[in-house]
């Protein structure tokens, strides 16, 4: 990624506990921008909590309301931080790709799973033991691999926090590390 593309907004895409919050924030000051979270934005929408839709109006209906939060996301000057499964549409990818540069931020299932921990009250994972837990999460992530992989960078986050994440996504994209 050159100087060129420094304008166009980051795009954190991944699974839960990637980092892409935690390290989106972080890239958000570092770079002087603003932060998005999709997910906040669909809660706005909907008026209510991301579990509450997936719980009383199911996945459709939250897929659906991200994806208009999708089109009206700026295309320059934002970290924005994606719902884990956003980029699974291919219509939503093509948004995407003219939103900004995608950043894959991945882990392996047993890092996603100490992140969460247990009891998860993440939506896809709720009520599911350790062992559970990292079954979904490998699932998770074999299905969205292609998806994941049309990003313009990958950076693994195992054993990073979130400044250290955000710098790593920096040195992917060539940016070094602005602070």
């Amino acid at each position: 990624m050159g100087s060129a593309d420094r304008g166009r907004s980051l795009l954190l895409t991944g699974l839960m506990a990637t980092g892409k919050t935690s390290a989106g924030r972080q890239l958000a000051r570092r770079l002087d921008r603003t932060f998005i979270d999709t997910d906040e934005r669909v809660e706005l929408a909907l008026g209510v909590p991301v579990a509450e839709i997936f719980s009383d109006r199911g996945e459709d209906v939250f897929r659906a309301a991200e994806s208009a939060v999708l089109v009206a996301l700026p295309p320059r000057g934002s970290v924005i931080a994606l719902g884990g499964g956003a980029i699974v549409s291919s219509v939503n990818r093509e948004v995407l790709r003219e939103k900004g540069t995608l950043v894959w931020l991945d882990a392996t299932p047993e890092t996603l799973a100490d992140r969460l921990g247990p009891n998860s009250t993440r939506p896809l994972l709720a009520g599911l033991d350790r062992a559970e837990l990292e079954e979904k999460l490998r699932a998770l992530a074999g299905a969205r691999a292609e998806a994941y992989a049309s990003a313009d960078v990958r950076v693994a986050t195992d054993g990073l926090g979130a400044s250290e994440t955000a710098t790593a996504v920096l040195e992917a994209l060539g940016w070094g590390d602005a602070t």
